[in-house]
């Protein structure tokens, strides 16, 4: 197997999900969309990753939105597995017929969340950082969700989730280094939120691996 990874930014890498393919043997190459360059074909790997971003899925002034949008779209129609993350979730279910919009409320630090399927998405703790949401794509099945915004939906063998389960102590601290006006807008105390993420370093793993697998095998179906 290999699997296509869209990253967004540089300090936004795949985690705990680059660890998890190498460990479950499946190859990766890692897409960096925004510098531009040839789009790879979605037909050529077995299974697509798309990232969060610091950006919008709806700003189609960025020039790079289109283009993701139509390989996630491509990779959908080929029957190829889609795993969307924060961003990536938003990206696609815009790319589906959803809508990617801004949250009337956002949310940042360690959040528990309700889930209809606990053994394929967990209730938390997970780790959260966004500002926009998602409306689910025609035909497809939320599984999660919290007061703020939905939280996972499925859609045929492709799963979007609006948290973080990549997310490792080092990606989180350059995070917080360099996102301090998004902290103290929503009044989170930059040492307290790394304390709790070194605190919940193990379990979130854990939690990642669980859910990953449980994608591979319930959503995705690859043997």
């Amino acid at each position: 197997m290999r699997a296509l990874v869209i990253q967004h930014e540089e300090d936004a890498p795949a985690g705990h999900v680059s660890a998890w393919l190498s460990e479950r043997g499946v190859g990766e190459d890692v897409y960096m969309i925004t510098a531009g360059g040839r789009s790879p074909r979605s037909d050529d790997y077995d299974l697509v990753v798309s990232l969060g971003s610091e950006h919008s899925a709806y700003d189609d002034e960025l020039p790079w939105i289109a283009p993701e949008a139509v390989l996630l779209r491509d990779a959908v129609s080929a029957d190829i597995p889609v795993l969307g993350i924060c961003f990536g979730s938003q990206m696609l279910a815009r790319a589906l017929g959803g809508r990617a919009l801004p949250s009337e409320r956002g949310e940042v630090g360690w959040v528990t969340i309700r889930s209809d399927d606990p053994g394929l998405v967990a209730e938390g703790p997970w780790f959260q950082w966004h500002h926009d949401t998602f409306v689910a794509p025609p035909g497809a099945v939320v599984l999660a969700d919290n007061a703020a915004a939905p939280q996972a939906y499925t859609i045929g063998r492709s799963l979007g989730v609006q948290f973080h389960p990549e997310v490792t102590v080092p990606i989180v601290a350059e995070w917080v280094a360099f996102g301090g006006d998004a902290l103290a807008r929503h009044g989170v105390d930059p040492d307290r939120l790394m304390a709790e993420t070194r605190e919940r370093e193990a379990e979130n793993r854990l939690r990642a691996w669980r859910l990953l697998d449980a994608f591979l095998d319930r959503v995705a179906a690859v043997a």
